[in-house]
């Protein structure tokens, strides 16, 4: 069952997610040829813990850094490492933060330099993808209306999706029932219902949809080598519509980068 959280437990939740996306911003200007994601990652646990939060994903389940950071055809959970990026590669950067017992979420794909009109294509297809699933959450819907909805927007800009991963409930747990899966028919699953609190987190490939996880245990990589992408935004629904907690209140949250 997915709990419905008050207006009270959504500011909790919309704190946390306040600070992740402090946290992005700080990270994409950081972001250029010869920094390394080991050094992003530094970045990100010292501003998280100056704005009073926790890095939420050091230590879950012995994940050994702050953050995701995925190179390329790295598609999630990539450790952050000393190797200096390059112009060209295209890295997904996923964030978690805890904040007086609340989560937040959020993840973003950048390039780094100069990038090929591909990758940039399969950035904008997986930023619309995100879109399409938070429209989709909507009071009185079900919750494949998401999983649907980020299918239909791959499928339109010819990416592949990652059906091992997907979005997530989140509040008092980073990862909270129930799973959100990034494809399949709409109108199927319980209820979306107002107080509902989801990661909605579109992950796709210019190729293949296949997956392997790399000898870190972690570190998952398009079989095919392709590129992969990431997106991801915490969204509570509301009676007004979903809102985007990742966000500063009052940005609107379609074509906007997480």
């Amino acid at each position: 069952m997915t709990p419905i959280r008050s207006a009270a437990e959504i500011d909790h939740i919309r704190a946390a997610c306040a600070i992740v996306h402090s946290v992005q911003m700080a990270l994409e200007a950081a972001v250029a040829p010869g920094i390394s994601t080991q050094q992003l990652d530094e970045l990100a646990e010292a501003t998280i813990h100056d704005q009073g939060g926790i890095p939420a994903f050091k230590g879950y389940h012995d994940f050994p850094a702050s953050i995701c950071a995925s190179i390329n055809a790295e598609a999630v959970h990539g450790f952050p490492r000393e190797d200096p990026l390059l112009s060209g590669d295209v890295v997904c950067i996923d964030v978690g933060v805890k904040l007086d017992g609340w989560f937040g979420d959020g993840a973003f794909t950048i390039g780094v330099g100069q990038i090929s009109a591909e990758a940039e294509g399969l950035m904008t297809t997986t930023r619309t993808a995100l879109d399409a699933g938070i429209e989709a959450a909507i009071a009185g819907g079900r919750l494949t209306d998401i999983s649907h909805a980020v299918e239909l927007a791959a499928i339109a800009g010819a990416a592949s999706v990652i059906r091992e991963y997907g979005g997530h409930g989140i509040g008092r747990g980073l990862h909270e029932d129930p799973h959100i899966l990034n494809y399949g028919p709409a109108g199927r699953g319980p209820r979306l219902k107002v107080g509902h609190v989801y990661a909605i987190e579109p992950i796709l490939s210019l190729g293949s949809s296949d997956v392997e996880v790399a000898a870190d245990g972690w570190t998952t990589v398009t079989t095919d080598g392709s590129l992969a992408a990431h997106f991801e935004h915490t969204v509570a629904i509301t009676a007004d519509g979903p809102s985007v907690l990742t966000l500063p209140v009052g940005q609107p949250a379609v074509g906007v980068p997480a």
